[in-house]
């Protein structure tokens, strides 16, 4: 049963005269978490919609557990929750869950996905009548019910508060402890930060980047680095300006941020100059800035 899971081969997808996605390939591995990045119209969501069967490539081809993604039995064995879904009218939140695990034959219990999903106390409440974030976690326990070894999950968290992001994020991790696999989008970068072992990063439908989140954050480090502190009122501004190394300032409430190309001989020049470094705190590039800087050297 070896191979991957997922497998896209020089893919690409054209709505009339617009390419969404041209020549992209990728696999994924069993037991893994991979976090499909890009801007607005990067073409993320024609690629969920291709792995999960939804819509077929203008040309190459897509692979899921080796087979054509719309085969009845990848469909048994994968879930989807899209981004745009709309509950049905009329049905309790058990009943809509319900609904979803009557489509496959395994699966766990109704009762145990309302559990991960925090919909416990909401069971016998409307769908229809939900918030928005609690119709998120509707969602995601429809998507769960069927038990599924590859879940595709298109921006999980809009929407949820800090509880049940967390909720599912433990459940996720879960998933890959158990050797299942999810690929998911979403706008949030410290969420695909803290969830995925691998990013693919997409920019006017190409693959710019697939890496490790440790691997882009070290590959932006020519971006710079970010020094923290809180001046004080006779702080020399100009001064700092001027030191060398210092690439940009600005004011953030009561610090003063400085990016910096080596932020240890920056911060040697400030005590020299006997710049008070009161709570000083040095940051290394985030996942947010290896993303702006490689989607922007690709001009999206």
């Amino acid at each position: 049963m070896g191979g991957p899971v997922i497998e896209l081969q020089a893919v690409s997808k054209t709505y009339g005269d617009t390419a969404a996605l041209t020549d992209v390939s990728w696999s994924v591995d069993p037991g893994q978490i991979v976090a499909l990045l890009g801007p607005n119209g990067a073409g993320k969501t024609t690629a969920i919609a291709l792995m999960a069967g939804i819509r077929r490539p203008s040309t190459g081809f897509v692979r899921i557990f080796g087979v054509d993604p719309r085969d009845r039995s990848v469909r048994a064995r994968r879930a989807v929750m899209l981004q745009d879904c709309e509950t049905i009218d009329f049905l309790s939140v058990r009943e809509a869950v319900a609904l979803f695990r009557s489509y496959y034959p395994r699966g766990m219990t109704v009762n145990d996905a309302l559990e991960h999903a925090g919909l416990a106390q909401l069971a016998e409440r409307r769908a229809d009548g939900l918030s928005h974030g609690n119709k998120q976690r509707l969602f995601f326990a429809q998507a769960i019910v069927s038990d599924p070894e590859l879940l595709f999950l298109d921006e999980p968290t809009v929407g949820m508060d800090v509880e049940s992001r967390r909720a599912l994020h433990d459940y996720v991790r879960g998933l890959r402890a158990a050797g299942r696999t999810v690929l998911l989008t979403t706008h949030d970068l410290a969420e695909a930060d803290e969830l995925a072992d691998r990013v693919l990063l997409v920019a006017r439908g190409r693959v710019v980047q697939d890496a490790s989140p440790a691997q882009l954050k070290r590959s932006a480090r020519s971006a710079g680095s970010w020094i923290r502190f809180r001046p004080t009122a006779s702080a020399p501004i100009n001064v700092i300006r001027g030191v060398p190394g210092v690439l940009e300032t600005r004011t953030e409430g009561d610090q003063l941020a400085l990016l910096v190309d080596n932020p240890g001989e920056v911060v040697a020049r400030l005590v020299g100059l006997q710049v008070p470094l009161t709570d000083l705190v040095v940051e290394g590039p985030s996942l947010e800035d290896a993303f702006v800087a490689m989607t922007h050297e690709d001009g999206a």
